[in-house]
């Protein structure tokens, strides 16, 4: 018996060797530009050294959770395509993701590294700098991205800061004597020659933060940061210039006009702050339409939709609900300290389910769906569990900086139990291709018939039903996403169609449409799309997002971009945002919507296509098969009568 069980452990290591080797040889390959590899991760140039080496260690270290970590049913589930365990090449590493973390409380409180202490700043180009410093230590120490909440009221005080050294500067120069309450009167003339020093100072400050997110490089130096920054709250002087110069610092662009790819800018949308015409911040919510016609962020949360108005507390709006990255959300808590705050909460980790390969299992019998579907929920729950317990093994020098700077929402240095503080966030599951799953079933997407929207609110409902029981069942925040697929998309109807064939309407494409949308290729308008999907938001509160799509340059027409947004808040969504396609001419620096494979402007053939995959920018098309990717290629009839 040992012998065969050895010979069986010798075959595991052997196939697993070889299944290694094939995905170096792809990895290392300059002219597989297209593998699935190289594109599950946008952030990551493939093809650079520190690329390679950190893609080579992620297939390792998925190899060897899948071998040695993940129960076996769990791993056959996931190599089956039953489920997909989200970032399984950190699963080692016992990290969390999505963190949003306090950064005003953080500078305040001076910050732990390493190497030595740094002490608060005292102007906001040393605050601006720190910020991006903050999202790059975390990120080596957590998979996913890093998000700011409250980014404009974190940032205020030091605004004030340089505001009162600026007053002292120019009476300096204008040779006025200070003495004791001498600033109680100083002139307006002074005052208002220090406010234009502190706006200017305010400005660069920005926009090297934007520069020093988009250049300094983590994780071995494979990637730039997955940063989230929320705002537009903070009715302050100081605070509503934070907001100012941030978007105008995005609106400028890098050194030579490029499209930063981060942060990620999240609007939060209020009505009696900026979301309508009187509101002391309105000037703001139009400016943030202005940059995104031109820089495809900021995005919009919406703090009205009624799953987020139950949790605003007008009181502290700095506490607001946030988003991080391109969808994640964090609200509720079945912990009454955090319930209402997204600030120093995050994911733990998120297992996705694909519904379409239930649906074609369920060989359209509805009631067999339900049933399957009642199947994958509790495995994907079990697996997320046993990751959780896994991930609270943790003791607090495997993630210093986090439980010497306190940034989770309970400090858990002194009792060596992370879970103190893991427990604070989401433990969320995740779904792919309801609109396949609905053709499967009934013949037709939720776009295109309103019963099959019905069932689609239906499925999404119980699975939110799900969650929201094991939540009260186990005192853990249980919740649903709408999970942004990326490379998962492809992965799971490649293996549908080698297992069910070729079907029409479901795995006749190179991709599942993500979580509950539309199909992105059905001609639809976009109030109608709003329509459809803004209900599902309701439901997917572990994160959810609107996209619609717009053909032509959307600057020219703010006050239409303004009417959809409205729409959305209107409609019940929880955060939204605003596609079209973005080119630079790499010879002139043209940049705008360029349809033809010439420059309109100099007649140059070296245009850059910059398009949004599932919430984050992708830099140049040509590296994502010649810019002809299906996700892309479809999308050129979708929304086209908005």
């Amino acid at each position: 018996m040992s012998i065969i069980n050895n010979a069986s452990s010798v075959k595991e290591i052997v196939s697993s060797h070889r299944e290694l080797m094939d995905k170096i040889k792809t990895i290392s390959d300059p002219f597989d530009i297209d593998s699935e590899i190289k594109r599950g991760n946008a952030n990551i140039n493939g093809l650079s050294v520190q690329g390679k080496l950190q893609q080579i260690a992620n297939e390792t270290s998925k190899i060897f959770a899948l071998r040695h970590l993940v129960s076996r049913k769990f791993g056959e589930a996931h190599q089956n395509g039953d489920i997909h365990i989200h970032d399984l090449d950190y699963y080692l590493t016992k990290t969390a993701t999505c963190n949003q973390i306090d950064l005003g409380e953080l500078l305040q409180r001076g910050i732990w590294n390493e190497h030595g202490f740094i002490r608060p700043p005292r102007s906001i180009n040393t605050a601006a700098y720190l910020a991006a410093v903050v999202l790059q230590s975390h990120q080596n120490q957590q998979h996913g991205g890093q998000s700011f909440p409250s980014f404009d009221f974190s940032l205020a005080p030091y605004v004030k800061l340089s505001y009162e050294k600026n007053v002292k500067k120019v009476m300096d120069i204008m040779g006025v004597m200070r003495k004791d309450g001498q600033d109680a009167k100083v002139s307006q003339k002074i005052k208002k020659k220090a406010w234009e020093m502190t706006e200017a100072d305010t400005l660069q400050a920005m926009e090297g933060f934007v520069h020093n997110i988009n250049t300094m490089h983590s994780r071995g130096g494979g990637q730039v940061v997955f940063a989230s920054v929320n705002f537009g709250l903070d009715t302050s002087r100081e605070g509503r210039l934070v907001s100012k110069c941030l978007m105008q610092a995005q609106s400028n662009g890098l050194g030579k006009g490029e499209t930063p790819l981060f942060p990620i800018l999240s609007f939060k949308v209020k009505d009696g702050v900026n979301g309508l015409p009187e509101d002391p911040n309105y000037d703001l919510f139009r400016m943030s339409l202005e940059v995104t016609s031109k820089r495809l962020f900021p995005n919009w949360v919406f703090l009205d939709a009624p799953f987020n108005l139950s949790l605003y507390d007008s009181e502290r709006p700095e506490r607001a609900i946030s988003s991080m990255g391109c969808r994640t959300r964090l609200a509720a808590s079945v912990f009454p300290e955090s319930h209402g705050t997204s600030n120093k909460r995050g994911n733990n980790s998120f297992t996705s389910i694909n519904l379409p390969r239930i649906a074609l299992e369920a060989e359209k019998d509805v009631d067999k769906f339900f049933e399957i579907l009642d199947e994958r929920l509790g495995m994907a729950y079990a697996q997320l569990a046993e990751r959780f317990i896994y991930q609270c093994s943790a003791q607090p020098d495997e993630f210093r900086y986090l439980s010497e700077n306190a940034t989770l929402f309970e400090d858990f240095k002194a009792s060596g139990r992370i879970q103190d503080a893991l427990k604070h966030n989401s433990l969320s599951i995740g779904f792919i291709g309801l609109a396949e799953a609905l053709v499967a079933l009934v013949g037709k997407h939720h776009g295109e018939s309103k019963e099959a929207q019905k069932l689609g609110l239906r499925i999404v409902g119980h699975m939110r039903k799900f969650c929201d029981k094991k939540a009260k069942e186990d005192m853990l925040n249980w919740s649903l996403l709408a999970t942004p697929a990326e490379g998962l998309s492809e992965r799971f109807v490649k293996m549908d169609a080698k297992r069910f064939g070729r079907i029409r309407g479901v795995t006749d494409k190179d991709y599942y449409t993500n979580s509950s949308h539309v199909p992105v290729g059905f001609d639809i308008d976009i109030w109608e799309k709003i329509d459809i999907e803004a209900p599902y938001h309701a439901l997917e509160n572990a994160g959810h997002i609107a996209y619609v799509e717009i053909e032509d340059d959307p600057s020219v027409n703010i006050d239409g971009l303004e009417k959809i947004v409205n729409y959305m808040k209107k409609s019940g969504v929880g955060y939204g945002a605003i596609n079209h396609p973005l080119d630079k001419c790499l010879d002139c620096g043209l940049t705008g919507v360029i349809k033809s494979d010439t420059c309109t402007k100099c007649g140059g053939g070296d245009i850059q296509r910059l398009r949004r995959i599932t919430g984050y920018l992708v830099g140049d098309l040509k590296r994502w098969n010649n810019g002809k990717r299906a996700e892309e290629r479809d999308r050129v009839k979708h929304d086209k009568k908005g």
